[in-house]
């Protein structure tokens, strides 16, 4: 079978893409002669440094993150035939960004503020034995999904200034927000993702009527708190039904969200392909802000060692091409992490620089010894800056209130 090829600039080099042919000599670059298989930044940094087009292999790799709903099998063409039970058609929009991340921040923070305004609502009826309300729950996604569509990074850094409320009224928003933009990401059709949005709004809305003593336990579970802490996924089901929620996709997400590609996951153990995408890509999710969250039993993660554990469990507890599309997504720093600098510095990561995902923009925070300096000053690392004869890059990523620093704080 004939391989089909296909030339692209070397910025458009993707994670999961296979790289089959080269602009100069193999033996001019650190890589195999036979093609690889992109899986980490690590390999679109060393592509830009020595090639300016490349061919990508299609059969061998995703040459587009859309084209991953096509390979997952729920993507199919426009027609009017009727759809089973639970699909969507999927015309894989290519989104581009409405907003500069200076315009859309307030914008955002209102979008965060109206959304979080909501959720706290939500989660204190069920809480009181109410009834969901589904128009709430779609009202606060929709304020989400239409910010991330002007334009993500905007609320993502928004969120990262805000003071955050309890774990369970954070997770929903930080879940409904990454789900917007992680669908964005794979050309999911706007009104589809307010439905997955609205979904990871209520993953965990089945703990509201777990006992508190178990859901805020500060150690690890003995079986019989286990198996009540996993009844939340049922609870929740049962919570959407006494409201009168059906749509399908929203059902799957709350349903399918704890299973796993393995089959080691509940509560049905399904494994694979066996589990709806919209419920892969919420298990990414939902796994991914518990990492990064300050939980009774765990502290946060560094956003940056949550996405390398994610991508350790590729292909045994999470799809593997989703966590190699969530973390294009995302980028090796995600926005609103802190890191520090080769030269000493500590900075908040404001937006990615999707060609250059080892350098995004930045705001500086901190002088070298770790000082807060007294005006933050933003920073391009796509520019190349540097600090006398030192080029300057991030050096590590640190963890949320690591140096006593945090973002809420500081009223950027």
């Amino acid at each position: 079978m004939a391989i089909e090829e296909r030339e692209i600039g070397v910025n458009e080099v993707a994670i999961g893409m296979f790289v089959c042919r080269l602009d100069r000599p193999w033996t001019e670059t650190p890589f195999p002669l036979q093609g690889f298989l992109v899986r980490d930044v690590s390999q679109l940094e060393a592509l830009g440094a020595c090639c300016s087009r490349v061919w990508i292999d299609i059969d061998r790799g995703t040459p587009d993150p859309r084209l991953t709903l096509q390979r997952l099998g729920r993507a199919r063409p426009a027609q009017k035939e009727p759809l089973k039970p639970g699909e969507s058609v999927l015309h894989r929009e290519v989104y581009v960004d409405s907003a500069t991340l200076e315009e859309e921040t307030p914008v955002a923070r209102l979008a965060l503020d109206e959304a979080s305004r909501l959720t706290a609502r939500i989660v204190n009826d069920v809480q009181a034995g109410l009834a969901l309300t589904p128009e709430e729950v779609r009202g606060a996604a929709t304020s989400i999904v239409a910010s991330v569509l002007r334009n993500a990074d905007a609320l993502f850094w928004a969120n990262a200034l805000r003071e955050h409320d309890g774990y369970a009224y954070s997770h929903a928003i930080n879940c409904s927000a990454l789900a917007a933009a992680f669908g964005r990401h794979l050309g999911i059709p706007a009104d589809i993702l307010v439905n997955i949005s609205s979904g990871a709004l209520l993953l965990d809305i089945g703990k509201m009527r777990v006992p508190d003593e178990v859901i805020h336990h500060p150690g690890p579970l003995n079986p019989l708190s286990m198996a009540r802490a996993r009844r939340h996924v049922e609870l929740g089901l049962q919570i959407l039904e006494e409201a009168g929620e059906r749509n399908p996709v929203i059902i799957e997400i709350v349903a399918g969200h704890h299973e796993r590609a393995d089959g080691s996951g509940y509560p049905l153990r399904r494994r694979g392909s066996d589990i709806p995408l919209y419920a892969r890509m919420t298990a990414i999710i939902d796994s991914f802000d518990a990492m990064t969250s300050d939980r009774p039993y765990a502290r946060a993660l560094p956003r940056y060692d949550a996405l390398q554990h994610l991508y350790e469990a590729r292909d045994s507890l999470y799809h593997g091409e989703l966590v190699e599309q969530f973390i294009s997504c995302l980028g090796v720093y995600p926005t609103g992490s802190l890191v520090e600098l080769n030269t000493g510095e500590v900075a908040a990561v404001m937006a990615q620089n999707p060609s250059r995902r080892l350098r995004p923009r930045i705001m500086l925070l901190t002088d070298p010894d770790k000082q807060l300096t007294p005006g933050f000053r933003p920073l391009d690392l796509m520019d190349m800056p540097m600090a006398g004869d030192v080029r300057i890059a991030i050096r590590r990523p640190l963890a949320a209130g690591e140096f006593g620093i945090d973002l809420a704080e500081l009223y950027l």
